[in-house]
């Protein structure tokens, strides 16, 4: 979503950083390309002028602290005035009323409101455990209200049973009703979509308003709408008060400004945002992180918290005894492949990870893309169980037979076997080492010393922690831990490579010192790949 920004203010404040003073005539003329960038990424021009005067006031007469370069203190600057602009804080949907709490949805036509609605009640039910029931009170768009029973089924939510003929106002009156004598914690009302000027419809979701008196009224709005957004928010702010905003399509190639403009124009949270098509892709929404994510600064929480969702512990930990006895074969691979495309593929891992930003156009441009997990899978699953388990017996006829099967050719198989056999050597290196998660240890320990937090590591047996037993606090002492080491400011470090800081080499942790040039991923292996899917990270939600 922030691709073109990011680029556009990185290549900005990467050359303030790298000078030693900053006159006021630098600080400006820095500023007026960080307004230029902002508007072309659809950002409001009142929210736009607004950011840079304040920004400028910050910068011109900041006291700098000795041991900072002034660009790095105007890094810090634009930074925090990101966070003040998306809201300092992320805020939750607030369920703090008397059971069943109202949740009425809102929004244009078309902006994702009935499956985001779905979305919600699964995160709900599954997440809180709250018993909730969804209704659909769009009567106008055929299927509408049919369309709301299927995703019911699919997410295993209650709905609200269809009658024909009835008006959303009674449809809205009978939820609640339904919703009080079923014992259910939220009822989700999902109003017909509208267009800024369709007074009816506007005058009709005000008298659903008075009907079902809701606790939380969200705006749902697409993040690709553009500067047209402020309006949009404003119009149904005065006309029905809304309580909060939601964002789909956030994992778009839309320039952002939507996210940037609504909650500095409304002054309304953002409380979640939409980030896919599946009814598990919705994320909360976190300021700093995301302020983080456009500076380059990458985002190790949002990795951690993913990687806690994803991974089966169980599966984990099985990998990881399995390779304790130094056993690797194409079917662990086909896992550790699989694993990866869950956190987001290669893209969305790099773009989480401090630094990495420059390096996903390396990698893409040197064909280690999403693309290839998927084909390399598809060569695994080309194959007999026999092959899979001993890949010494593939001789020329039978890669032809999987060439054939998985639409590749023999040099993509031969590499995907080379890849295996480094994978598997450094395997049997590391399951030797000590009694019990010399694996583990070695691949985290190496991590974390190469990262400079060899005392998190250390406090840690050596591993992760079970991060579905963390609360929000603990993992942003994490989070800070990982600042303190360098990790979490890349950019104001100056680190013009792409590399993590503190490795002089510009490779990747726990990789031995592998160069850019040699593409990790082909090399060692990206840390996760080779590590059991990161053991040890917690039980599956």
């Amino acid at each position: 979503m922030f691709e073109s920004l990011q680029e556009r203010l990185g290549s900005i404040l990467n050359g303030l950083t790298g000078r030693g003073a900053l006159s006021e005539a630098d600080v400006s003329a820095a500023l007026r390309e960080v307004r230029r960038a902002l508007i072309e990424a659809d950002v409001a021009l009142e929210v736009v002028r607004s950011f840079t005067d304040r920004v400028r006031e910050k910068a011109v007469g900041a006291a700098v602290l000795k041991s900072i370069k002034p660009g790095q203190m105007v890094v810090k600057i634009v930074h925090d005035e990101l966070v003040e602009m998306l809201g300092s804080e992320g805020k939750t949907i607030d369920l703090n009323a008397p059971a069943p709490v109202v949740v009425m949805m809102v929004g244009l036509q078309g902006s994702g409101k009935t499956t985001t609605t779905a979305k919600i009640a699964k995160r709900l039910a599954e997440r809180q455990g709250k018993k909730v029931l969804m209704a659909s009170l769009d009567t106008r768009r055929p299927a509408a209200q049919e369309q709301l029973r299927q995703l019911g089924e699919q997410t295993k939510v209650p709905t609200l049973p269809i009658i024909a003929g009835q008006s959303p106002i009674d449809i809205a009156r009978r939820a609640v009703q339904a919703s009080k004598l079923g014992g259910h914690d939220v009822v989700i009302l999902d109003t017909a979509g509208r267009t800024h000027i369709d007074e009816p419809l506007m005058v009709e979701m005000a008298e659903i308003k008075r009907a079902s008196s809701p606790h939380e009224i969200l705006l749902v709005a697409d993040s690709l709408t553009g500067q047209d957004a402020v309006n949009l928010a404003r119009n149904f702010d005065e006309r029905v008060g809304i309580t909060g905003l939601i964002l789909t399509r956030m994992d778009g190639d839309g320039r952002g400004g939507a996210a940037l403009s609504m909650r500095a124009v409304t002054g309304k949270p953002v409380k979640l945002i939409g980030t896919g098509e599946k009814m598990d892709a919705l994320e909360e929404f976190h300021p700093k992180r995301i302020a983080d994510r456009i500076l380059g600064m990458g985002d190790i929480v949002s990795l951690v918290e993913k990687a806690a969702e994803n991974i089966d512990a169980e599966k984990a930990a099985a990998m990881a005894k399995k390779l304790q006895s130094g056993k690797f074969d194409l079917n662990d691979l086909a896992d550790q492949l699989r694993q990866m495309q869950k956190l987001g593929g290669m893209g969305g891992i790099m773009g989480l990870m401090p630094g990495m930003g420059k390096m996903k156009d390396q990698l893409a441009n040197a064909g280690l893309d999403d693309k290839m997990f998927g084909r390399q899978i598809a060569i695994i699953s080309s194959m007999t169980k026999a092959e899979r388990a001993n890949p010494d017996i593939l001789k020329h006829s039978r890669k032809k037979r999987i060439a054939a099967g998985s639409g590749t050719d023999a040099a993509e198989i031969n590499k995907l076997l080379k890849l295996h056999r480094q994978m598997a050597d450094m395997m049997k290196a590391m399951g030797g080492k000590g009694k019990g998660g010399g694996l583990m240890r070695g691949l985290m320990g190496g991590l974390a010393d190469k990262m400079g937090l060899g005392s998190l590591a250390g406090g840690l047996g050596g591993g992760l922690p079970d991060l579905s037993k963390m609360d929000p606090k603990q993992l942003e002492a994490l989070q800070k831990q990982a600042e303190a080491a360098g990790l979490g400011s890349a950019i104001t470090k100056g680190q013009s490579g792409g590399s993590l800081p503190g490795l002089s080499n510009g490779g990747l942790p726990g990789l031995g010192g592998a160069k850019q040039s040699s593409l990790p991923g082909l090399g060692g292996g990206l840390p996760g790949l080779g590590g059991g899917s990161l053991p040890g990270l917690g039980k599956k939600k």
